[in-house]
Parts: structure tokens; C-alpha cells; sequence
């Protein structure tokens, strides 16, 4: 996906005696890095608390893995073989609920019931070479539809009536997992703290007496082009065509496949949202790009309502930034201020 990768921002000047740096821990999963900042706490109480983070990052990460052995994968065999019920833990009906909740809501834009398709645009692959799918091969999985709807879930059980169904959750994971990781440092104990999986952002309380603050990167340029003060709770979370992609014939393919055409969305540059303070906003701000990057801007508004979005930054595919009036008053460029359109 992705993302219009937002940038830590350690931006804080510190008022009167400076403050010691926050504790800091990084890895890498979900093929993107991890960044985690902790303010305020004793070190001892920082280090549990982020090893407890990321030995969680480093579980979902193989259990939810599109393409290499884990639990997603057994499930997918398991769903393309007979209907089922198969059973599944809590933590993926979960999963399932929450995907098949935001994939109505999206109109089947967000749909991760696509994974053959991303498979065959090679996007299953930790290094993908460019290449265009068949064209009988995308008529063949787009005829067949697979979507959420597909799937009866039931208590720790799942029926899938669809056998061109495969559960590929890259367009939720991150989102969903900072939801989890907030909840963990919360149970210990840490009070102030920012966690960014691969642009999918979410902050606890401050770093010291001022908010935490974010970058956003450009996506065609070095650096970033704007930044936005986080608060306690809330999530930002960005989907752009510069981070897994090729470039074919002078053309970009990004892996942000359109479920309608069976191609990937040309329309836009990056989509970003930010959610409130509340139990799933890590996930929401993960979904709820998928529709404004794949309709674009003009259907913007509508998809933002099923979400209750009022902050929301586009780029289209020349470059062109709109955004809502709550983005307008939160960002902060850099430089001169570009010109903005304002979504209405």
C-alpha cells in the first residue's frame, strides 16, 4: 500500500529543563518498519512494554502473512478446498468481522477477499518484477466477484461459498495491529507514547507538556510537506502509490487494485484520514483510505460519511492537494503554503 508514509515527528522543542529523549524501539514487519516512542516512564517499565509490543508485531506478522506459511495461509487452503465451517480463533473472527464491517461500508472498495488478484499482479512476493496478469486471467477473477460477503462467520467458525475467495488483510493489518499495541502499552502502564506501523500512526497521551507531532510525507518528493499535532487516542493512516509499486512501459502500477476493473487505481497520488479517539481507529484510518484512493476525489465525501470522516487530505494523480476544512486548520506546511481545494 502504500502509504503517504508519515514521518515520526520528534518535533518537540522542550520548555524549560530539557527532557530526556523518549525511550525508542524499531523493527521491522508487515514488510514496512516500526517505530515506537515512549515519553515519560521509568526505562525499566519502557523496555517491557515495547518488547511486548513488538513480540506481538512479530507473531501477527507471521500469522497473517498473504503468502507464507501461517495461519492465513492454512485458512485460505482450507477455504478454497470446501466451504467449510473451518474453525478460526477469536482473534481472527474479530479480523473477519471488522473487515467484512468496513468492506460494506466501502461498497466493496476496500476487499480483502481479493488476494488471488493481488497475486497476480506479483504482489506476493517480497521483490515483484513488472508484469501485467493474463488478460483471461483477470477476466476469470473478476467474473467470479469474491468479496467479504462471501463468508458466514460464526462463533470461532467461517464458511466461505466463493471458492475464488483469498483473504489478503494488507489493506487493514497495520491499522487493525495499532489498534492491539496501543492496548498492550496501555496495560502497562505507559501513559504517552507514539507507535507508527509502516504510515498507520496512533498516539497515547503527549511527549512531555506538548502534543506529539507527525510528518507527512510527499509523495513524489524528499522529506516532508506538512506536519499535524497528534492527540491522545486519535490514528492517522495514509494510502499512496509510491511504496509498493512498478513502473511498466511509463506507466506506475501500484498494489492498490481496484476490485471493480481488477486493476490498480490510477487516480490518485495518496489519501489520508484521521480518526478520533476510539477502540478501532487504527483500523478505520487503515480502511477508510482504500475507498478515496481507489474513487478518487470526486466520491470523497461520500465514502468519508460512512465513516463519519471530517478530516481527510487527497493528492490526485497531478499532484493537486484538496482537503477538509478540520485538515485545513490542523496542518502546518512546510514553507510557503500550497494551494489546497477544499472538499465540500
Amino acid at each position: 500500500m502504500k502509504r503517504l508514509a508519515l514521518l515520526l515527528g520528534l518535533l518537540l522543542a522542550a520548555c524549560g529543563k530539557p527532557a530526556a529523549p523518549p525511550y525508542s524501539q524499531e523493527s521491522f514487519v508487515f514488510g514496512t518498519r516500526v517505530q515506537l516512542s515512549i515519553w515519560g516512564a521509568p526505562e525499566p517499565q519502557a523496555r517491557q512494554a515495547a518488547a511486548a509490543v513488538m513480540a506481538d508485531l512479530d507473531r501477527l506478522h507471521v500469522k497473517l502473512h498473504a503468502w507464507k506459511p501461517g495461519a492465513l495461509t492454512q485458512l485460505n487452503q482450507a477455504l478454497a478446498t470446501s466451504q467449510g465451517p473451518h474453525n478460526i480463533d477469536a482473534e481472527l473472527e474479530q479480523l473477519l468481522r471488522l473487515s467484512q464491517d468496513y468492506a460494506t461500508r466501502t461498497d466493496n472498495l476496500f476487499n480483502p477477499a481479493i488476494g488471488k488478484l493481488v497475486a497476480a499482479w506479483g504482489f506476493h512476493a517480497d521483490q515483484f518484477a513488472p508484469q501485467r496478469p493474463a488478460p483471461h486471467t483477470l477476466a476469470t477473477l473478476l467474473q467470479a466477484s469474491p468479496s467479504m460477503g462471501d463468508l458466514h462467520i460464526g462463533q470461532n467458525q467461517v464458511s466461505n461459498r466463493n471458492p475464488a475467495l483469498q483473504l489478503d488483510f494488507g489493506g487493514i493489518a497495520k491499522g487493525w495491529a495499532l489498534d492491539r499495541e496501543i492496548e498492550s502499552l496501555r496495560r502497562h502502564g505507559i501513559r504517552n507514547a507514539l507507535l507508527n506501523i509502516g504510515g498507520n500512526v496512533r498516539a497515547i497521551g503527549k511527549k512531555g507538556d506538548q502534543a506529539w507531532r507527525v510528518g507527512l510525507q510527499h509523495p513524489r518528493q524528499a522529506g516532508p510537506m506538512a506536519w499535524l499535532e497528534l492527540h491522545d487516542g486519535e490514528a492517522i493512516g495514509t494510502s499512496g502509490d509510491y511504496q509498493r509499486y512498478f513502473d511498466l512501459d511509463g506507466q506506475r502500477y501500484c498494489h492498490l487494485l481496484d476490485p471493480r476493473t481488477g486493476l490498480p487505481a490510477h487516480g490518485m497520488q495518496a489519501a489520508t484520514v484521521l480518526i478520533g479517539n476510539m477502540p478501532d481507529a487504527g483500523a478505520r484510518s487503515d480502511a477508510a483510505t482504500k475507498p478515496l484512493f481507489i474513487d478518487g476525489v470526486s466520491n470523497a465525501m461520500r465514502h468519508a460519511a460512512k465513516f463519519d470522516l471530517n478530516w481527510i487530505l487527497l493528492i490526485d494523480a497531478h499532484g493537486k492537494l484538496y482537503a477538509s476544512q478540520a485538515a485545513k486548520q490542523r496542518l502546518h506546511w512546510q514553507g510557503d503554503a500550497p494551494s489546497v481545494q477544499l472538499l465540500d
